[in-house]
Parts: structure tokens; sequence; C-alpha cells
């Protein structure tokens, strides 16, 4: 079993190491010359540049201010479990490493909406695969987790959302309202993108069907489909009537299929049908790490 977990280690490290070189490309190249204040460290960096750039004449570099920030979170952070801090320590190193060294691409100049998508489609797949590699950037995730373990009423999510708002409301300050509202908008953005990784693409659909003829529309259904179908028994609420629910997970391609399937063996079947995300077993996705 060794190798298996040496082959998922290097998995995680290899998905880490490209997510942060995406999310440095997203940072330096996008959200910092758009002046987008999106949170975490690595909005607190842009911040920082542009005070010390009004202030001194020349700004911090933003891989600078993200290394020192970092520090003394993994100081603070020492006694979290082995595994979670060397790969945020990792991730924080390569961050860093890529915003120090992937050059500064004019990918979408002196336009803010185009970089509010472009860079929250780019963050949001860079935070998906760090996360799928079982990783974190440090950050105001780490600081959140931290801050958690004194004030345990509070969730981890909670916290992390207050540390965030203070950087955006920060950047407010500094870039004007109308840079953060298109900073928002990136925050949107990332956040659908990298739930659609965490979540994955290649969802399927769950079917619910309660029907008067269960045994034939699950012949059908296995048949038709080569789909596998269970029997849930219930109970009407109002009848008082006990039946058995169907209920069966296809792609979502198949959807219509299965609507002409129960309608033509039962037009008056009750469906439900809702996505089915991440789905494990034979026919869909047999990973389970």
């Amino acid at each position: 079993m060794n190798w298996i977990r040496n082959k998922q280690q290097w998995r995680d490290y290899l998905l880490i190491t490209l997510g942060t070189a995406v999310m440095a490309v997203a940072t330096s190249s996008i959200y910092d010359p758009a002046g987008l204040v999106t949170g975490g460290f690595s909005g607190l960096a842009i911040v920082i540049k542009q005070l010390s750039q009004m202030l001194f004449g020349k700004g911090v570099p933003l891989w600078v201010t993200n290394l020192v920030l970092n520090i003394p979170l993994f100081l603070f952070g020492i006694r979290m479990s082995r595994d979670f801090l060397v790969k945020t320590i990792f991730g924080t190193l390569m961050n860093t490493f890529w915003i120090a060294v992937l050059p500064v691409l004019q990918l979408v100049p002196d336009d803010r909406m185009l970089s509010a998508l472009f860079g929250g489609v780019l963050m949001g797949a860079g935070i998906g695969l760090v996360f799928i590699g079982n990783g974190t950037t440090g950050g105001t995730d780490m600081m959140a987790a931290l801050i958690q373990r004194k004030l345990r009423h509070y969730s981890v999510a909670q916290v992390m959302q207050v540390l965030d708002g203070i950087i955006v409301i920060a950047g407010i300050f500094v870039f004007g309202i109308h840079a953060s509202l298109y900073a928002i908008v990136a925050i949107y953005v990332t956040t659908k993108v990298t739930d659609a990784l965490m979540e994955g693409m290649n969802y399927a659909k769950s079917a619910f069907i309660i029907t008067a003829h269960p045994e034939q529309v699950a012949d059908e259904l296995m048949k038709e489909l080569d789909r596998g179908a269970s029997g849930i028994h219930i109970k009407g609420m109002y009848t008082g009537e006990e039946r058995m629910m169907v209920f069966c997970v296809v792609g979502k391609k198949q959807i219509p299929q299965l609507k002409q399937i129960v309608g033509t063996i039962d037009p008056d079947a009750f469906v439900v049908v809702s996505d089915a995300r991440e789905v494990l077993g034979e026919g869909f996705q047999t990973d389970f790490s």
C-alpha cells in the first residue's frame, strides 16, 4: 500500500504546483494591474504594493508581502497535523515562487470587467487544483483556522469571510469603489469555478420516480439506459398508501430518454430530477481517492 500512498502524494504535490502557478498568473498579471482586491493575502499584497508606491515611490513586490505575512502563521500553526502543515508550507512557497519568477503579462489591459471574469476563472481553477491536491496556500485560510481555535462559537468559513471582507474594504479605500465592485464579480466567478472543479464538471442526474408500475419502469431503465435502479419503500402521507419508489442515477444526456420511458409506462408518474455531484461507482467515476 505504500506505493499507492506515495503515488497519491506525488499527485497532490503536482496539483499544488500547477494550481499555485495558475493562481500566480491571476494575481500578478490580472488582479494587480487592474487594482482588483479580492481578499486573501494576495489581495492584501496588492494593497500594500499600491500604498508603498504612493508613499515611497516604489511598491513592495507581491511575493515579498505574501511570504512575510505567512511566516508568522507557520510558527503559530506548528501544532497542526504534519501533513496539512507541510502541504500548506509547500503551497505557500510555490505560490510565492511563481509570483516572483513568472513574467507579468498584459493579458487584459484597461478592461476591468474582462479582468474580473478571466482572473476569476484562472484563480478559481488554481484554487480548485490546490484543494484537489489536499493543500492550501496559507493566507487567510490558515489565519481563520488559527483564530477559530480561540473563537469556537464561529466556524472557520465565518472567520475567513470577515478577514477577506476587511481586505476588500481596504481595497475600496486604496483603489476606489469602482474597482472593488469588479473585485466582487471576480470573487463570485472564482467561487463558482472552484466549486465546479471540487464537485466535478462531469456530474450526473439523480431521478426519484413514484409510479404505480415500479418493476416495469426499473426494468426498462436498466435495459434501455444500462443503469442500475433501486426500490425505496415510501408512504403517501395524504392517502396513507404505501408504494415503491424507483431511484436511479443517469448521465445528464439520458434524462430525455428517462422521461420518455417513464411517460410511456405511466403517464401519471411523479418524477423528481436533481443534480448528482461526484458520482462514484460502476458506470461513473471509479476513483475514490
